[in-house]
């Protein structure tokens, strides 16, 4: 079944890329809407005016805080541009705080799929295949099956992969890669701690990620 291209993720990698219109849309078809393998996909055919940004360094930066309100949580983020003068800017302080704000609600282990180690990951693997097994499903499919519900771990547990708390209808990542799109530098999350009050010890069971929200809408109001 092929896969809807949206108009802004062709004008994302219109920007990020310098190629055109109708060769963003068919490289875009063509890795079935990853944006970072149609990047590498218009570079190898010769399209691309532009080395992806990726390619640079991105030294400079901020380390952010958030502390939710009744300091229940805290988050220690730290994000890396290429300069001085964006790290220092306001579109860049605000998409940091925003990261921020999105790990205190919702509680990611890792940044990146690949940060997930082999070990967790084999793990959850033979725990999908056990359940498929259970479910009666045929062998010939499970390998599929494990495969595509181990996506929906990446999106539960890397930071990159979740929906961003603030606008659900886009990833962190997807965030980020528009961000990097407006400001025109490479933007990294390095690492990020975040805190719990009483984490580890048997307690009541909130709704942070409700509770954040409510947050958000009443700044709106």
């Amino acid at each position: 079944m092929a896969i809807e291209i949206k108009a802004k993720d062709v004008m994302e990698l219109r920007n990020l890329t310098g190629a055109g219109v109708m060769d963003c849309k068919k490289a875009l078809a063509e890795c079935e809407g990853d944006t970072q393998k149609a990047i590498d996909y218009l570079r190898e055919k010769g399209i691309a005016k532009a080395a992806k940004k990726a390619g640079r360094i991105a030294a400079e930066g901020v380390v952010d805080s958030y502390i939710h309100a009744g300091g229940t949580v805290g988050v220690l983020l730290e994000v890396n541009c290429e300069s001085d003068f964006v790290a220092r800017g306001p579109q860049f302080k605000e998409l940091v705080h925003d990261i921020a704000l999105h790990i205190a609600a919702s509680n990611p282990l890792y940044v990146k799929e690949t940060d997930v180690p082999a070990e967790v990951l084999q793990k959850e693997k033979d725990i999908l295949r056990a359940q498929a097994l259970e479910e009666g499903k045929p062998e010939k499919i499970i390998d599929k099956m494990v495969e595509g519900r181990i996506k929906t771990f990446y999106q539960d547990n890397c930071l990159l992969c979740q929906k961003f708390v603030k606008n659900p209808d886009q990833t962190v990542g997807e965030l980020i890669t528009s961000a990097i799109a407006v400001i025109g530098e490479k933007i990294d999350v390095r690492r990020f701690v975040r805190y719990e009050m009483g984490e580890g010890l048997e307690k009541k069971n909130e709704d942070l990620a409700a509770e954040v929200e409510k947050q958000i809408n009443a700044q709106k109001n």
